[in-house]
């Protein structure tokens, strides 16, 4: 099963073709997953592993990182020392934020997996333009479920950079527009997961038939 993971470093070209926070990504309809898995194994003991994985044979990446979680979180499910479940933190640094079906099952599997948590870096927000979009309300539900959701900044592609892709000699130069185009999704996605209160109000009417 491991043989499946995308052990190989991405290549700065691909990096930064489906990780570019621009505003029309058009033609991008994969979607690229980082990740960072770390275990602490005792208070002073911390083990990690890291690697890749992309959209395969129509199953979306997040549903496929779960399928090889066993491999990747060994214990995870089974008692430790003193019957205590293996406890892991879980990053990803994901090119699309999560669709609605993958929100909900990723929320109702964290929901039940008190020993992993979850922190999701995303480069753009997949089908967040209408308010009343399938796609904001997942990414709610994953904030429900305890999943910390943010947009990449210049320090996460930086470190996205220097962990997930090769050649490294060459550093990390920002394309134009990444610092105002992560302001203004990071500001999309603080309206989606802390709707204001005149969106409160909105609702409530909306609900009264006013």
């Amino acid at each position: 099963m491991m043989s499946k993971l995308d052990r190989v470093l991405l290549t700065q070209r691909k990096f930064i073709y489906h990780y570019k926070n621009v505003r029309w990504a058009r033609g991008r309809n994969e979607t690229y997953l980082c990740f960072v898995v770390k275990k602490r194994n005792s208070p002073d003991s911390l083990s990690f592993d890291f690697g890749h994985l992309r959209n395969r044979s129509g199953c979306h990446v997040e549903l496929l990182f779960l399928s090889y979680l066993g491999v990747l979180c060994p214990g995870f499910l089974g008692s430790g020392v003193d019957g205590i479940r293996a406890a892991y933190a879980i990053t990803w640094f994901c090119s699309w934020s999560p669709c609605s079906n993958c929100a909900h099952r990723l929320s109702r599997f964290m929901s039940q997996m008190p020993n992993l948590r979850l922190r999701i870096f995303v480069s753009r927000l997949y089908f967040c333009d209408e308010e009343d979009s399938q796609e904001r309300e997942g990414l709610r539900c994953l904030q429900r479920a305890g999943v910390q959701v943010s947009v990449m900044t210049y320090k996460d592609y930086f470190y996205c950079w220097q962990t997930f892709v090769a050649c490294r000699e060459r550093g990390f130069k920002a394309w134009d527009g990444l610092h105002q185009n992560s302001i203004r999704l990071s500001r999309k996605l603080q309206r989606i997961l802390q709707p204001s209160e005149s969106e409160d109000l909105r609702d409530g009417f909306a609900l009264l038939g006013l």
